[in-house]
């Protein structure tokens, strides 16, 4: 069980580059937000879903980068899968969120 949700962690950044909305005209993205834009894009423990979507939100991301992680696809994202379309600061919260992830929400599935 502990491998499937490792696993689970480690595909959460590119499951949240599938969702969403445009970042200009879109209200600020809390952590409820994120959570369900996790969960409707195959997460499936809500619990889960909500602790690490707390943690990249305590993490720092800016609201422009919590808006890429949760909206469509963009072109960004799709030629540079590295970043995920975040600028280079957002990026490395999101990657620092993820040990994060693992420390904090594992025990709490």
């Amino acid at each position: 069980m502990r491998k499937t949700l490792f696993a689970a962690t480690l595909v959460v950044l590119p499951l949240l580059a599938a969702c969403g909305s445009d970042t200009e005209s879109a209200p600020a993205l809390t952590a409820a937000d994120l959570s369900k834009a996790m969960q409707e894009k195959g997460i499936k423990d809500p619990a889960f879903a909500d602790c690490a979507a707390k943690v990249y939100v305590d993490e720092g991301i800016s609201q422009e980068g919590l808006q890429t992680m949760a909206r469509n696809e963009s072109e960004a994202q799709i030629a540079d899968p590295e970043t995920l379309g975040l600028n280079p600061e957002d990026n490395a919260k999101a990657k620092a969120a993820i040990s994060k992830i693992v420390d904090q929400c594992l025990g709490n599935s």
